[in-house]
């Protein structure tokens, strides 16, 4: 196998494309990196010389640079190793990301130094030709395919999970290895032709299962190329369950979990300090355009210095591999895809500045996949607006989006339009006194990971918001709902004294955190936690939750591309519970559709898909998916107090056929574990006014207030213009939630699961109305312990009767404000 050497003036950048590129292999060619001059920039051929030697085979070693003196250090360098050596250096001008990942793909097949050379440099030849120079034909079978294809062929997407990211790869990994180019379209939409070489170009296929391609393919190698697709389709696309590793668990100790300061802990709520704003228009004022090869060397820069921070933010964004981390490595993904690439060089070429190149090209990119009907590829045009950001950033010298809150001064608070989980997870509790959204609702993902980590966040504070300068001193209490800009001194001293009197309550409630659940006169009322990975449950058992209410699989899963398998799943499952020790843990099974797209579960087309075939129903399409999971949960439940969730169900049907297909995978390993419980989920109207028909049999359900309270009032919590409608407090939302408790069977436990349960005077509500036991994010367990502390059963049953008196959602927050002690506003 070859070698392979990396010149960069930044040990940075040459180690995060290093990184980035061996990523895409199992085997790890030989890679050294010869970079920096020193504790700074720069270059230094005895460094390069000394790779050269480590890595060198007598299959030869290819060098890859990045410009100016790196060049001269290569050569130099190569005068400096013995002439054996030097006769088997070759150096690349291949783009330094682009080549070294095309490099790393075909050197670890075993390819020979020549082949590897021509791979690599095929990066370049897509840029020679947008710019008008004439490109090495040898690289001509990159180039966009000639109008007349000489090889048609039909094929067919018949897997369940249709063209995603890592088939679409397996397609793109055998056109760029072929001698010949090749477009695709998708027959049942119309969309295409695209560049076959094209992930991003791929994707915006949209390819469904059932859906069939058109491939056309041109130049010498274009009979064998569609030979091997046709073999690749007539496979599945490749597309088998795949055993990979889920997020790393615990250990039996769990892991060590170190609380957040209790002043951004639990229960904080409260935040002031200068305003950071972020999220808008990169100012691009001072932005100086050049000549089309500046630019493109500009252009070149960004995409190398964005692809250094993602690294980065990989490596230290909590949660390991999971969701955020699956995130990072998208926009990874996006920043080296050929066909963007392509694009952006050939607007430059055309004599656009980089910036404009690259904002006209991923705002198209990002209004195909806004304009999709399906969930999961709308959900990646947040993708492409965080690219966006991240590269103009870089063209205009800005900091990166993650470094907006300054290392120094006192802890700021963020403003931005909204909060998405990736941004949640980089930031630090010490630096960001709280965030403020200008919409987005208070139960988006992004917000929950905010809280879960202790910091405050003040939601859709609108016009208020957008209007805050840099630098303006705000201020919120969150409980209060409560939101200033500029404070007088008063205000701020007020803010200040409010603060410091939720940390004395937070210190109190920390420090009877282990208790149990109970109001005042001993009437038990346990408090779990709502948990998404193992992190989160080492958190939960520090908070003092007494159990894990809800495991989102949906979410601890997301990152994969395709469905776990069994052990996957159980070892996933084991470690949390693990973690709780001892402690109940219910797994909602897959949950899957509407705003929570997974790309191995792919819903189907639909006009209004919060109204389609969400959690449940959707399993109705993939029994299987379904039956894999709940084996895993019964393996674990052998060993462990594990019990099983079914989302989304309406109606006493649903029900008895998920309890159908648990007969059928506990059967197949000896029956259903001896203490397993059985419950379902409660989202939907139908199933509230139902209970005693749905929840026959059962030993539980709990209660998701935040879906219940978007289906009881017709308004899509994740639609800012009806966001407002759709809160858990609205009376009729309350009723339903009184209902439940009133009408379920007898020995049926309810409990709640939303985030309602997490506002501790809303949790004195649900006692009051009848609820058993609640669920919560793992910061807020001993808050809510504590207030319920405060209450007797019969306070609780009083504060329930006067908010079913109440004639709105506002006139129950008032109500709760008040019970509460919170300051109005």
């Amino acid at each position: 196998m070859i070698g392979i050497v990396v010149v960069s003036h930044s040990r940075a950048l040459a180690e995060a494309a290093v990184e980035l590129a061996c990523e895409m292999v199992a085997e790890r060619p030989p890679i050294a990196v010869a970079a920096g001059a020193g504790a700074g920039f720069g270059t230094d051929a005895v460094a390069v010389a000394d790779a050269i030697t480590a890595v060198d085979s007598p299959d030869g070693v290819l060098v890859l640079l990045d410009l100016g003196s790196a060049v001269l250090s290569a050569e130099m360098a190569r005068e400096l190793v013995p002439p054996d050596v030097a006769e088997r250096v070759r150096l690349s001008p291949a783009p330094l990301v682009e080549g070294l990942v095309a490099a790393v793909v075909t050197a670890a097949t075993g390819a020979p130094l020549d082949a590897v050379l021509e791979e690599a440099g095929r990066g370049l030849a897509a840029k020679l030709d947008h710019l008008g120079e004439a490109a090495d034909p040898s690289a001509a079978g990159t180039t966009a395919p000639p109008a007349a294809p000489e090889v048609v062929a039909e094929l067919p997407v018949d897997t369940p999970h249709g063209l995603h990211a890592r088939p679409a790869a397996r397609l793109v990994g055998l056109v760029r290895a072929a001698d010949a180019a090749a477009v695709v379209t998708n027959l049942r939409t119309g969309r295409g032709p695209v560049d076959a070489r094209s992930l991003s170009g791929l994707v915006t296929l949209a390819v469904r299962q059932g859906d069939r391609l058109r491939f056309e393919a041109s130049g010498p190698g274009a009979e064998s190329l569609t030979e091997a697709v046709r073999a690749l389709a007539a496979d599945s696309w490749g597309d088998r369950p795949a055993d990979q590793a889920p997020p790393a668990a615990p250990g039996s100790a769990g892991p060590t979990v170190v609380p957040v300061p209790p002043a951004t802990g639990p229960g904080g709520d409260v935040a002031l300090g200068p305003a950071v704003v972020r999220g808008g228009a990169i100012d691009l004022s001072g932005y100086r355009p050049g000549g089309p090869a500046e630019e493109q060397r500009r252009s070149d820069a960004a995409v190398a210095r964005a692809l250094a921070e993602l690294a980065a933010l990989r490596r230290s964004a909590t949660g390991g591999p999971g969701p955020v981390g699956a995130v990072l490595e998208a926009h990874e993904a996006l920043l080296v895809d050929p066909g963007l690439i392509e694009a952006v060089s050939a607007g430059i070429a055309a004599g656009a500045p980089a910036p404009t190149a690259w904002e006209d090209r991923l705002s198209a990119l990002g209004g195909e996949l806004e304009a999709m009907d399906d969930p999961y590829l709308r959900a990646r045009a947040e993708d492409v607006r965080s690219v966006r950001q991240r590269v103009l950033a870089a063209l205009a010298g800005a900091g990166a989006p993650e470094d907006a809150v300054p290392a120094e001064g006192p802890p700021a608070v963020l403003v931005v339009r909204e909060l998405d989980a990736a941004t949640a997870a980089t930031l630090d509790p010490h630096r960001v006194a709280g965030v403020v959204t200008l919409a987005g609702g208070d139960t988006g993902h992004g917000v929950l990971v905010a809280r879960s980590r202790g910091i405050p966040v003040y939601h859709d504070a609108g016009p208020a918001a957008a209007a805050v300068a840099p630098g303006t001193v705000v201020g919120f209490d969150a409980r209060a709902r409560r939101f200033v800009v500029d404070p007088d001194e008063s205000t701020r001293r007020s803010l200040r004294e409010l603060s410091a009197a939720r940390a004395v309550e937070a210190e109190r409630v920390l420090a009877t955190a282990r208790e149990p659940g109970a109001t005042a006169d001993g009437h038990p009322v346990p408090v779990l936690a709502n948990v998404t990975t193992p992190a989160d449950a080492g958190r939960a058992v520090a908070f003092g939750a007494q159990g894990c209410g809800l495991l989102r699989t949906e979410v601890l899963f997301g990152h994969l591309d395709d469905a776990p398998s069994v052990e996957a799943q159980a070892a996933a499952f084991a470690g949390i519970a693990e973690a709780f020790a001892g402690r109940p843990v219910t797994v909602r099974t897959w949950d899957v559709g509407g705003d929570k797209p997974l790309s191995f579960l792919p819903a189907p087309d639909e006009a209004n898909p919060f109204l389609g075939e969400r959690g449940l129903r959707l399993m109705r399409r993939a029994p299987e998916v379904l039956r894999d999971q709940l084996t895993a949960i019964c393996l674990v439940a052998r060993d462990h107090p594990v019990h099983v969730m079914f989302p989304m169900v309406s109606t006493a049907e649903e029900v008895a056929w998920a309890l159908e297909r648990l007969d059928e995978a506990s059967s197949a390993i000896g029956g259903r574990p001896a203490g397993m419980r059985v419950g379902v989920m409660i989202e939907v109207p139908a199933a509230a006014l139902a209970v005693r028909r749905v929840a026959q049999g059962l030993d539980f359900v709990s209660i998701g207030t935040n879906d219940l309270a978007q289906y009881t009032m017709a308004a899509e919590r994740g639609n800012t213009a009806v966001s407002a409608l759709a809160d858990a407090r609205q009376p009729a939302v309350l009723d339903l939630v009184s209902r439940v408790c009133a009408e379920v069977p007898e020995g049926t436990h309810v409990a709640v699961c939303g985030d309602l349960a997490g506002d501790p005077a809303a949790a004195v509500v649900l006692a009051g109305l009848g609820v058993e036991e609640l669920s919560v994010v793992p910061t807020r367990v001993a808050l809510v312990k504590a207030r319920l502390r405060d209450v007797t059963l019969a306070g609780a049953q009083d504060l329930a009767r006067r908010a079913l008196a109440c004639g709105s959602a506002a006139e129950v927050r008032a109500l709760l404000a008040g019970a509460a002690g919170a300051i109005p506003a």
